[in-house]
């Protein structure tokens, strides 16, 4: 894959080192008052969700608004994709899967609305990345990115307890305005970007760190909780998440 940030081998071991992976996908999951609005108010009826293994975000779709819905990813595990649907009473045909290098398929389909949810921050060149999002777009169609906020608190705590993931990320891309500025470059319209998600931290592996980190980790999450209950505003700081939307 092109400028990318990580290879087929990190995301088999990151995927093959990761407990808990199958689970009920729950209506208010995240970021499902947003997609939930726009799947409404803009009628849409086909998605895909690029570089979404295991699919978690490709089961919302289909279980709760029963879109016709493609999973696409550089890297498939399909037994733990047919576990999860099951898992979440759809059927393993429910969900069309792709597993393709991004930079070299030709799309054969386009869709009402192309997502991501943490892919983009993968690659240093962002306004490429974006564009390759744009193939599987409709006409007027929806454009959904998602990625995570690292110029915060949660940055902070990432580059501090597990540098090797933090590496992982292209950390300038991870600004509002940038993201906003490469939409509109593409042609893109109706383009926002915000911070969502209240305040949240996280560390990858969790079980295989070290008890102190954990210790110092649940303290910043439990502080930044009160905090965030007292403010109660999206910031650069304390947000988790970062959203850009735009439409064709």
């Amino acid at each position: 894959m092109s400028n990318n940030l990580t290879d087929r081998t990190f995301w088999k071991n990151f995927w093959e080192s990761k407990k808990g992976l199958i689970f009920k996908v729950k209506p208010d999951y995240t970021f499902s008052a947003i997609l939930g609005k726009l799947i409404k108010e803009r009628n849409l009826k086909t998605a895909i969700e690029l570089g979404g293994f295991p699919g978690y975000y490709s089961t919302f779709l289909k279980r709760y608004f029963d879109l016709k819905v493609t999973l696409f990813d550089y890297f498939i595990h399909q037994k733990i994709i047919d576990e999860l649907l099951v898992f979440n009473d759809l059927k393993t045909e429910d969900i069309e899967i792709i597993e393709a290098d991004l930079f070299t398929y030709q799309p054969k389909e386009k869709y009402d609305l192309v997502s991501s949810f943490g892919l983009i921050e993968h690659f240093e060149n962002t306004k490429d990345i974006i564009e390759k999002h744009l193939m599987f777009l409709n006409n007027n169609g929806t454009l959904f990115i998602t990625l995570p906020n690292f110029k915060g608190v949660n940055g902070w705590v990432q580059k501090k307890f597990d540098k090797y993931n933090y590496d992982k990320h292209n950390i300038n891309c991870m600004d509002l305005n940038l993201l906003k500025s490469v939409a509109e470059e593409l042609g893109l319209k109706e383009v926002k970007t915000y911070y969502t998600g209240g305040f949240s931290t996280w560390l990858e592996n969790k079980a295989s760190k070290p008890a102190m980190d954990k210790a110092i980790v649940k303290t910043i999450w439990l502080a930044g909780k009160i905090v965030s209950k007292t403010i109660k505003k999206e910031s650069k700081l304390l947000s988790p998440y970062i959203v850009l939307e735009a439409r064709r």
